[in-house]
């Protein structure tokens, strides 16, 4: 079981496993292709089944390894999920699940330590970026208003429906052919359209969407905090423990040194 356990735990299997996850996502990408002929795609299903056996000799491993701790962690049960939905048989209606293959390239953040830390900051930020969205909404809802009431009767392509005004309002933040394309013929109408324009997409655009990122960057910072504290204490573990057996070592040798000592 201890050799099992080295193996999986070891560098050069972790980095076996993410060299597999690469091999098997450009296996996938080029069973897209319609051109190839009949030995190439039998070689690719081939090719694609002795990647999966893989995962599933992995997923084994581990398990056998850690047992009923494996599912503790959320990123193994994420590589569970994987798997087996890649073992159910992609045939009748099934057959859809054949696309989803591709998903198995997802692996590659459970096994790259610097995706894991970008998705955990990403998944600590959902609270403060779902603030930010709420906001951006109700920004978009008002300003949606505004421009159907303004704009709608002279330009109904754009401004005719609120729906239509928020989707034009979103490729404007987006910064899409916002000038030529529909801000200068707008105000080739009204004037004073830009009144309206710019403070929108410095709100959205140069505002919003920063906080966005800040959020995520801060969060990412967190995390990476989090697991430097976290090797610190198991630094300090260590040296604790280190110390602890110096002692012991020194008292061991202190009683051999009294017991020879002693006349027989």
């Amino acid at each position: 079981m201890s050799s099992i356990k080295n193996i999986v735990e070891s560098s050069w299997f972790q980095n076996f496993i993410i060299a597999v996850i690469v091999i098997n996502g450009v296996i996938l990408g080029f069973e897209t292709s319609r051109n190839l002929s009949s030995f190439w795609v039998t070689f690719l299903k081939i090719a694609d089944s002795i990647c999966l056996a893989i995962f599933v000799v992995e997923l084994l491993m581990k398990l056998l390894v850690y047992r009923l701790k494996f599912f503790t962690k959320g990123w193994n049960v994420f590589d569970f999920v994987i798997v087996v939905v890649s073992l159910v048989p992609a045939s009748g209606g099934l057959s859809i699940l054949r696309a989803f293959r591709i998903l198995r390239v997802l692996r590659l953040v459970t096994a790259v330590e610097s995706f894991r830390r970008v998705v955990s900051g990403m998944l600590l930020a959902i609270p403060g970026v779902g603030s930010v969205a709420g906001l951006l909404l109700l920004v978009f809802y008002i300003s949606g208003v505004l421009s159907t009431m303004l704009f709608g009767d002279t330009f109904p392509q754009w401004f005719g429906t609120l729906g239509g005004a928020m989707y034009t309002l979103f490729q404007i933040m987006t910064l899409e052919s916002w000038s030529m394309g529909i801000v200068r013929p707008v105000m080739e109408v009204h004037e004073y359209a830009w009144v309206f324009f710019i403070p929108f997409i410095t709100v959205t655009t140069f505002t919003v969407l920063n906080l966005f990122i800040g959020i995520v960057v801060d969060a990412m910072a967190t995390v990476k905090e989090a697991e430097n504290k976290e090797l610190h204490e198991e630094h300090d573990d260590i040296e604790t423990l280190i110390t602890k057996l110096h002692q012991e070592v020194r008292e061991l040798r202190a009683e051999v040194k009294q017991a020879n000592m002693k006349p027989d």
